[in-house]
């Protein structure tokens, strides 16, 4: 019984943790957003009903489709190049600008 608390106990720290290590930078996601202002909008609202809207978006949501972007598993021509130079610290950054715009 011990050795099962200590199991869930030692797998909710772990998983708390991961969250909180790619915890993004919004001025830094900002400042990296320029390249995608032309689509989505400086403020994360396109103006191109093509484009969505990333002002609120939910970091893992957005951190997980921009991962799909990159690794391919997410097709789209545009989206699959923007993502390509991207390393992890730069989409949480970006994440958690654009779940900090309203």
């Amino acid at each position: 019984m011990k050795h099962q608390i200590l199991a869930v106990v030692s797998a909710l720290t772990l998983a708390a943790s991961a969250n909180v290590a790619f915890a993004g930078d919004a001025a830094a996601g900002k400042a990296k957003a320029a390249s995608c202002a032309g689509c989505h909008g400086a403020n994360g609202i396109s103006v191109v009903h093509l484009y969505p809207n990333l002002a609120g978006q939910k970091e893992a949501y957005f951190t997980k489709q921009m991962k799909a972007f990159k690794d391919g598993s997410r097709k789209d021509p545009t989206m699959n190049a923007m993502s390509a130079p991207l390393n992890d610290t730069d989409i949480a950054n970006l994440a958690a600008f654009y779940a900090s715009l309203k």
